[in-house]
């Protein structure tokens, strides 16, 4: 799969930092291309839920946004979830929160895009703590 022309990593990072929810988390795009895209979060104590794991809603964010960017980089910068599920395998702790998505087919209508998101302990090792699967639709420039 070709990445579009239209859209780079320092312009996938330019569109992430203009949504004002995606800077209150701190998130970032770490790769983008080829129908590929990692985002990261650092984990940290005011994203916890009542038990001390990082909240649900942090990771379907995560992987709502590595989805879109991934189907980005295949159908060009004006894209659109059309839905996604999440599947929470077990707890989220660690420092990061890493949401690696890639398509898995894209036509001229959608993009079928996957989803493993990853926390990293204080040594770097990555452990699965969910998994998602979701559509993106390409939407007309504004």
């Amino acid at each position: 799969m070709e990445p579009s022309p239209a859209l780079d990593l320092a312009t996938a990072r330019q569109t992430l930092d203009s949504q004002p929810f995606s800077k209150l988390l701190g998130a970032r795009l770490t790769s983008f291309g080829d129908g590929g895209a990692t985002l990261e979060v650092d984990i940290r104590e005011e994203l916890h839920q009542q038990n001390g794991f990082l909240h649900g809603g942090v990771l379907a964010y995560a992987a709502d946004n590595a989805l879109t960017f991934a189907a980005g980089a295949v159908l060009g910068p004006y894209v659109l979830t059309g839905g996604f599920s999440v599947q929470y395998l077990r707890p989220a702790t660690g420092r990061t929160l890493r949401a690696r998505a890639e398509v898995v087919h894209a036509g001229r209508r959608q993009a079928v895009v996957r989803c493993d998101l990853l926390t990293l302990g204080e040594d770097g090792a990555e452990t699965l703590c969910a998994v998602a699967q979701g559509t993106v639709l390409p939407v007309q420039a504004p």
